[in-house]
């Protein structure tokens, strides 16, 4: 099985483990390869794994996420695509913040200044949107943290009630708070 198939097969272990919590068994088994073959393709083990991960949903969200925001298309319409990659990314809220459960503990050591860089484009590219639109740049930076929150705290709630509908709701505001004066 060729690398680039191996790295999808780790996400859901690294999502729902977090870094420390994520065994090389556990690792082993998602992918369907023998520890052995893991480490051929990651020598560095668990840290370049995660590593390897990281990279990957790095462009996954920079190609369904960040992409559709920087089209020549109204605010709105860009809002809505990078509602529904959201959407996608989080599989309707049932899959954990990825960047918080990688915050946690000895990853927060490894990989703080990525998850940092990260969420800081995330926060820049969804404030210069609400500025596009007229609005002030303190406003839109808060427009954009309170978007951030809302997804967030939706994450929090889908966890905990198994309620996919409020994933929902809280997307469908995303726009509406972004824009907001």
């Amino acid at each position: 099985m060729p690398k680039e198939e191996v790295i999808p097969k780790l996400i859901p272990v690294f999502r729902h483990c977090g870094y420390e919590g994520a065994t090389v068994s556990q690792l082993s088994k998602a992918t369907g390869l023998k520890k052995a073959s893991l480490y051929h393709y990651f020598q560095g083990g668990k840290e370049e794994m995660a590593k390897a991960v990281l990279e990957y949903i790095s462009h996954w969200i920079e190609e369904h996420i960040f992409a559709p925001l920087q089209t020549e298309k109204p605010a709105l319409d860009r809002l809505n695509a990078m509602c529904a990659g959201i959407d996608e990314f989080y599989k309707s809220g049932q899959d954990p913040c990825f960047l918080a459960v990688m915050s946690l503990g000895e990853a927060d050591n490894l990989f703080h200044q990525q998850l940092e860089q990260s969420l800081k484009k995330w926060l820049d590219t969804l404030s210069a949107i609400a500025e596009e639109t007229g609005i002030p740049p303190q406003q839109a930076k808060e427009n954009a943290e309170d978007a951030m929150i809302t997804i967030q705290g939706a994450l929090v709630l889908v966890r905990v009630t198994k309620d996919t509908q409020v994933f929902h709701r809280a997307i469908a505001k995303i726009p509406e708070i972004l824009l907001s004066n």
